[in-house]
């Protein structure tokens, strides 16, 4: 009697949509482009402009250097400020040094600064919702320190002390998790009935979006694939999303070189999704990959269009419009010198 092959099992992957870049990291990854074309190599950035260790080592090839702080800029340099934003004492270090600062923070991270300065000029308590040394919550809490106390997570809440329980808000950082977030808003409010809300969602649509469509596939999922750096926080929550909504098992990886063999043994449904600040290239790369493990069957999960664009900083726009003004000038006047004399 002849042996009877046994049947593949179907391969497929659930591939999440939105995913990768947003429209704060493109117009922040844009401005350093941007910076370079118009005044020359080298432009330095304060801190990585993006957490991606593959966009940051794209834009040093091309010119960028990337610094800690203010006083590794030269005096009187070009220095872009990151996506993640910076406290005003940034800025008064680059004026002190004449630097000519390029501020690419994403507007939803302006939009928590600001309502942070005027929760701090109305006497509030602010309570900070974020991970303690991330980067945009150093820039807020640099808004109004003696104002602003961090709450790192759920389990920061009883550690929380305010002067008047009738006049405190909550904001938050704009890349965490949607879910831990509401959990810690609701042991404060347990605390702290009267807390205000700030007057729109902090945390960003981008965020919210990706979290939701990894939240639909996850259950369906014998393991689901992030594409991003490790010190992104919108990226690792989308892992800790993936495994409190079902799937059997995630990992985030910044190349698709780096998925182990044995993370594809025996499953039949891989999740792939990415965080804010990767370019989809990468994304693709790790389609490629699974490809060759006979993931061949690609399925496009939509649970949001996003179509939100920033324009660029103001500073930049301004030297880029001057510097168009004067390329038609100067073309204007070899058009006149070449034309020829009249009879």
């Amino acid at each position: 009697m002849e042996d009877q092959a046994t049947p593949q099992a179907h391969k497929r992957v659930l591939l999440a949509k939105p995913r990768g870049y947003c429209a704060g990291v493109d117009r922040a990854v844009q401005t350093v482009e941007e910076a370079l074309k118009l005044y020359g190599a080298p432009i330095y950035v304060r801190k990585q402009i993006v957490h991606n260790k593959h966009v940051v080592s794209t834009l040093e090839r091309q010119g960028a250097i990337f610094v800690e702080e203010n006083e590794e800029v030269p005096e009187g340099a070009i220095v872009i400020f990151s996506a993640h934003g910076v406290a005003p004492e940034v800025y008064e270090q680059a004026k002190s040094r004449s630097l000519r600062a390029i501020d690419a923070t994403c507007p939803l991270v302006t939009k928590v600064h600001q309502e942070a300065r005027r929760f701090a000029a109305d006497d509030y308590d602010i309570l900070l919702i974020g991970h303690e040394g991330h980067e945009e919550v150093i820039g807020t809490a640099g808004e109004a320190p003696a104002h602003i106390q961090l709450v790192d997570g759920p389990d920061g809440v009883d550690k929380i002390t305010v002067r008047d329980p009738d006049k405190v808000v909550w904001l938050s950082q704009t890349t965490l998790s949607v879910d831990e977030t509401m959990e810690t808003v609701a042991r404060l409010k347990r605390r702290l009935p009267m807390l205000q809300s700030p007057p729109s969602d902090d945390i960003c649509y981008a965020t919210s979006n990706r979290q939701h469509v990894v939240k639909q596939i996850a259950p369906d999922c014998d393991v689901v694939i992030v594409v991003g750096s490790r010190n992104s926080s919108n990226s690792v929550r989308l892992v800790e999303v993936a495994l409190d909504a079902g799937a059997r098992s995630a990992h985030l990886v910044d190349y698709a070189s780096e998925i182990a063999d044995e993370w594809l043994a025996g499953a039949t449904t891989v999740g792939v999704t990415s965080g804010a600040s990767v370019p989809d290239d990468l994304v693709m790369e790790v389609l490629d990959r699974l490809a060759g493990h006979g993931f061949t069957d690609v399925a496009e999960v939509t649970t949001a269009d996003e179509r939100l664009t920033f324009s660029l900083p103001q500073e930049l726009k301004r030297d880029m419009k001057a510097a168009a003004a004067a390329r038609a000038q100067q073309a204007a006047a070899l058009a006149a010198t070449a034309a020829p004399d009249g009879p």
